[in-house]
């Protein structure tokens, strides 16, 4: 399924199969999470994807060329799909900002189609015990929400804005270290508070609302830049709110007091390859269970419309 440009549907198309170069695999594709950045990409918002462009970086699939490392063993593509390894960033374990970092589904053609190609030096084993459907998220949704619980600190209240993919695996991994969830959704999104409140948390409310007690921390997975102060003001002094979008609206000014008193306010950039060894090897033994929507490869535009309307519980699957 190709995007040709910016705002123009994903079209059906049968692609030459591309060479592979040393140290790459090509994957049969079993399914494919649909991520938010997928949207961004799609609707434009994000600058200057490759084009034409094959979208999906939660890639599942088995190698049928290359791959000696996993020959036999599922694996999963993240978003990361490439870096120099030799900037300053990569030189110091922060490989997530590598200037020169390649993105899978947008600067490399990802996983909405029959196969893809990635580096193997940037897959993961798939763990056992997971489905197809059920690993894809954990490997976009999954690992970006790792990443911003472990910089939100050390919270005992952590509040989680906008109750979707990531959200709904944080909140598990959370319960597990045994922190209280507040789940802060869109007004009238029941579905969500629903499903935030079958996962522990113990307060669902509206965005807007202020929660029943101050939040130790707050990581915002909408990208809706009006909930920055809104959780700045939740947020109590010492606190930590943490941006985990790679795509915001602009943040409204708002008064320094709200950021006063030592909180902290900070993004998330992106993953490294050590959150996504963590994170899959801590899943199976809290265990993550993730909740998806599964929707047929050709049916990526139905699937991408349904998240942008905010019609999907968990996460969204394309099934290969």
């Amino acid at each position: 399924m190709v995007l040709e440009a910016p705002g123009q549907a994903l079209e059906e198309r049968e692609l030459p199969r591309p060479e592979l170069r040393p140290g790459q695999v090509r994957l049969r594709v079993h399914t494919c999470g649909v991520c938010r950045t997928d949207l961004h990409i799609r609707d434009g918002e994000l600058s200057e994807p490759k084009l034409p462009l094959v979208l999906g970086h939660q890639i599942v699939g088995t190698p049928i060329e290359g791959g000696a490392t996993f020959a036999g063993r599922r694996v999963g593509v993240p978003w990361l799909g490439w870096t120099c390894g030799t900037c300053r960033y990569c030189r110091s374990g922060q490989e997530n900002l590598c200037d020169r970092a390649r993105f899978t589904g947008y600067h490399l053609d990802g996983g909405y189609a029959d196969e893809a190609v990635a580096d193997e030096r940037y897959c993961f084993e798939i763990p056992a015990g997971y489905s197809d459907e059920q690993a894809a998220p954990l490997l976009c949704a999954g690992l970006i929400g790792y990443r911003s619980l472990v910089l939100a600190g050390d919270p005992e209240r952590i509040g989680l804005y906008g109750f979707g993919a990531s959200a709904h695996i944080v909140a598990q991994v959370a319960r597990s270290q045994g922190r209280r969830v507040f789940a802060f959704t869109r007004s009238g999104d029941d579905a969500a508070r629903s499903l935030a409140r079958e996962l522990g948390a113990e307060w669902a409310g509206d965005s807007s609302a202020r929660p029943p007690e101050e939040l130790d921390a707050a990581i915002i997975f909408a990208p809706v830049g009006e909930l920055v102060p809104a959780a700045l003001r939740a947020t109590r002094k010492g606190g930590s709110v943490v941006c985990a979008g790679i795509h915001m609206s602009d943040i409204p000014s708002f008064p320094y007091e709200l950021l006063w008193g030592e909180r902290v306010l900070r993004s998330v950039a992106n993953l490294t390859r050590r959150d996504g060894k963590e994170l899959l090897a801590l899943a199976p033994q809290i265990p993550v269970r993730t909740t998806v929507e599964t929707f047929p490869l050709t049916e990526a535009e139905r699937a991408l419309d349904s998240l942008r309307l905010g019609g999907i519980r968990g996460a969204a699957v394309l099934v290969v």
